[in-house]
């Protein structure tokens, strides 16, 4: 497994434009968000009368990803993910379609990171991205 430092240093080659950094401050948020909301509109567990949303079975291998990242990240990000957790389940609880709004924000944060990418020059693997999604917000939150 990567270090951060190195995590963070891949992320930043592919981000080093002004205005590609400016957007990934709104999209990464965003696609993290959108699809914390995903994950929660999946139909919840249920066994032995008690009912699990999917949120927090996914929440345990980013746990564990954070971790070994360092602790103050994975503190970080547990914070992060419980504010993402809280507006999605505002959302639920204010019965607005919490997997629309989060396919809108999802498809939102696609379209200006795409900007973002033209604006760069350059665009990250398949393999690259999906890693840049876990990566994203730690660079967001520890970027100037």
């Amino acid at each position: 497994m990567q270090e951060l430092t190195q995590w963070l240093n891949d992320y930043g080659e592919n981000h080093r434009h002004p205005v590609n950094q400016k957007i990934n401050k709104v999209a990464i948020p965003g696609t993290f968000l959108s699809l914390v909301g995903l994950i929660w509109s999946m139909p919840s567990l249920s066994f032995s009368g008690l009912t699990l949303n999917w949120v927090w079975v996914a929440a345990i291998p980013l746990a564990i990803f954070y971790f070994k990242l360092s602790l103050s990240v994975s503190l970080m990000m547990l914070g992060f993910f419980l504010a993402c957790v809280s507006l999605v389940w505002s959302l639920d609880i204010l019965e607005l379609p919490v997997f629309l709004v989060s396919i809108l924000v999802l498809t939102l944060s696609g379209i200006i990171q795409f900007v973002g990418y033209e604006i760069e020059g350059k665009r990250p693997s398949l393999r690259e991205y999906i890693g840049f999604i876990l990566i994203g917000p730690i660079w967001v939150f520890r970027h100037k």
